[in-house]
């Protein structure tokens, strides 16, 4: 995913009210950004750290930025969580994730289950239909390199919600994938916080056991383009 105009660079100053950030620009300028990002964002909101956003000239917005990137120590993070269904759209057609190849066409944010939308749903002649959930990883709160990456950041009941209904797609017979798509230059390990949802851990653990399947992998993040770049590793 390319950013379509360059991003401007600044300094966090405070995130606050969840989709709200005060950033000071090079110029010395403090303008408020929009934060597309709903969880506590706990790792990546360091006061002072760099960031990036996006301008926008359109009168109709009340807001003019939107923060997109963070770099907490030498890593690159991509907070906004309105960009990874497009990012794994992307790869998914472009033949990078080995776990999804072979279907032919691919359709987003579908009906399905109880009220919901599946963020993808690929389809083919000779498989079953396959139902991918993704979801955005920021979290790595042990900084060394050799550290995961972790979800949730913060108590997420839709989320659980989410792993039932995939369970559900299965004892339909089809396919389903949870896409923990790590937004981090520093991690090629995933694993769930539990100690910050327990029930969404256990919830993970019994649509695996159901036979939804957990799929994960890294990014490449710059101020030019965000993209799958390798496989993690998931540690459960």
């Amino acid at each position: 995913m390319k950013f379509e105009t360059p991003l401007i660079e600044g300094r966090l100053i405070k995130r606050y009210k969840r989709f709200l950030a005060d950033i000071e620009l090079e110029d010395g300028s403090i303008v408020v950004a929009h934060c597309a990002n709903s969880g506590s964002m706990l790792s990546v909101n360091d006061a002072g750290a760099r960031v990036w956003l996006t301008p926008n000239d359109n009168p109709k917005r009340k807001l003019k930025f939107t923060w997109e990137i963070v770099k907490i120590g030498k890593a690159m993070v991509g907070i906004n969580t309105q960009h990874p269904n497009r990012i794994v759209a992307e790869a998914i057609e472009a033949g990078e994730i080995k776990e999804l190849k072979g279907y032919t066409g691919l359709k987003r944010e579908v009906k399905y289950g109880k009220n919901s939308r599946i963020d993808m749903l690929l389809t083919s002649e000779d498989k079953p239909d396959c139902y991918v959930e993704v979801k955005n990883v920021t979290m790595k709160r042990d900084r060394a390199r050799s550290a995961p990456a972790e979800f949730p950041d913060a108590v997420t009941a839709r989320g659980a919600k989410h792993l039932d209904e995939l369970a559900d797609m299965v004892a339909l017979g089809h396919r389903a994938v949870m896409f923990y798509l790590i937004q981090r230059t520093d991690a090629d390990g995933f694993t769930i916080a539990a100690d910050i949802d327990p029930t969404y851990a256990e919830r993970l653990e019994k649509a695996q056991k159901s036979g939804v399947e957990v799929v994960a992998y890294g990014c490449s993040v710059s101020p030019k383009k965000i993209t799958i770049s390798r496989p993690a590793k998931y540690l459960g």
